[in-house]
């Protein structure tokens, strides 16, 4: 979606904390999806803020770049300074989730949060009725949702192709 919403984009710093433990589970597949693009996946190991600005600073020098934003706490707690730096750099970037985009990011796309808790009720109901926890089967997310802010793309000089938009659950305008 990155590629599609800005063609120029060769280049992804992907930006998450080194020690999250899904780091190299989502790196592996992050990089054999953007090679089917011609896009090269940059490590980004991000702890606070000051790390935030230095990685992204560094990443913006050259040219053609992006951001692709993970879940983790510290991309949540640090989201306004990501967003903020992505705008001054003029880098289009995708976000785990729809609060970035509200928040002036480019794109989200990610599991639907209230759709997890909404099943995660239905689990504790199970547990209080007395299923045995060991016993539930482990779900995957079954509903994800993109979320596309027109009015960053177009401070980004980017036009939303028509695909992209049709696919979009949410548009900010």
């Amino acid at each position: 979606m990155l590629k599609e919403i800005s063609s120029r984009v060769k280049r992804v710093a992907f930006l998450l904390h080194p020690e999250h433990p899904a780091w190299a589970g989502y790196l592996r597949t992050v990089k054999d999806a953007a090679s089917s693009f011609d896009v090269e996946v940059i490590p980004a190991g991000i702890r606070d803020a000051g790390e935030i600005d230095r990685v992204i600073d560094s990443f913006a020098r050259e040219p053609n770049g992006g951001l692709f934003v993970l879940p983790d706490i510290v991309t949540y707690v640090h989201r306004e300074l990501i967003i903020a730096l992505a705008a001054r750099h003029r880098l289009p970037a995708i976000y785990p989730f729809r609060y970035f985009p509200a928040a002036g990011g480019l794109m989200s796309y990610g599991a639907d949060p209230v759709d997890m808790f909404r099943r995660a009720a239905a689990y504790i109901d199970r547990i209080l009725k007395g299923e045995k926890p060991a016993d539930l089967p482990v779900q995957a997310p079954t509903k994800y949702e993109l979320v596309i802010n027109l009015k960053t793309a177009k401070a980004l000089g980017l036009e939303v192709p028509p695909t992209l938009f049709a696919r979009a659950d949410e548009v900010i305008e």
